[in-house]
C-alpha cells in the first residue's frame, strides 16, 4: 500500500483525521523564514544603491577637500575656503554616519538570515517525527544554532536562554552587552 504525502498547505479550517498539529506548526515556521528572506532580498537590492551612492560621495568629498588644500589662505578665496572646509567636514562627517548605519544594517542582514536557517533547520526537526523525540537532535540543532553566532555577547545570550534566563532578560542584556561594546563595526 502507497501513502499519500500529506498537503504542504494548511488543512487547519477543514481538519481531517490526518490533521497535524505539527504539520501546521511546520507551515508556519516555513513562512516566518520565507518572509525573513524576502525581506532582506527587498532591502539588500536598496541598501547596496545606497551603500553605493555613499561611498561616491565619501570619495568626491575627500576630491572637494584635496583641491580646498591648494587654494591660498589670505584674501577673498581665504575666506571661501574656509567656509568651503567647514561645509566639507560637515558633510564628511555625515557620509561617516551614514556608512557606519550600512554597517549596522549589514550586521541585521547577517543575523536574519541566521535565524531563517535556524528557523528552517526547526522545520524539519519538528516535521520528521523519527528525530523530533530524539533529545540528541534538538542539542545537535541547539550546537548549529550556536555555531551560526559571530560575535561573544551573541553566543552568551544564547548560552544564557540555553541554561534558564528568560529570553528577555537574555535580550536585555544582549542589548547592553553591545551598547557597552566599543569596537569598530566592519561590514563581513
Amino acid at each position: 500500500m502507497t501513502r499519500e504525502t500529506p498537503p504542504r498547505g494548511t488543512t487547519a479550517h477543514t481538519p481531517d483525521r490526518d490533521w497535524s498539529q505539527v504539520r501546521e506548526t511546520v507551515l508556519m515556521i516555513e513562512l516566518a523564514a520565507a518572509q525573513i528572506e524576502a525581506a532582506m532580498t527587498d532591502s539588500n537590492s536598496s541598501v547596496e544603491v545606497l551603500t553605493h551612492a555613499f561611498t561616491g560621495m565619501a570619495d568626491d568629498m575627500q576630491t572637494i577637500t584635496d583641491t580646498l588644500r591648494t587654494l591660498p589662505d589670505d584674501g577673498e578665496v581665504g575666506a571661501a575656503k574656509r567656509h568651503l572646509e567647514g561645509i566639507s567636514g560637515h558633510v564628511s562627517g555625515m557620509v561617516r554616519q551614514a556608512i557606519i548605519a550600512f554597517q549596522f544594517y549589514d550586521k541585521l542582514v547577517q543575523r536574519l538570515a541566521h535565524v531563517g536557517l535556524s528557523l528552517g533547520e526547526l522545520g524539519e526537526l519538528v516535521g520528521d517525527g523519527k528525530r523530533v523525540d530524539q533529545p540528541a537532535e534538538w542539542v545537535g540543532l541547539q550546537q548549529y544554532i550556536k555555531k551560526k553566532y559571530s560575535t561573544r555577547e551573541e553566543v552568551a545570550m544564547f548560552e544564557a536562554v540555553m541554561q534558564g534566563v528568560p529570553v528577555q532578560a537574555a535580550i536585555a542584556r544582549f542589548m547592553a552587552d553591545m551598547r557597552d561594546k566599543n569596537d569598530d563595526i566592519e561590514l563581513f
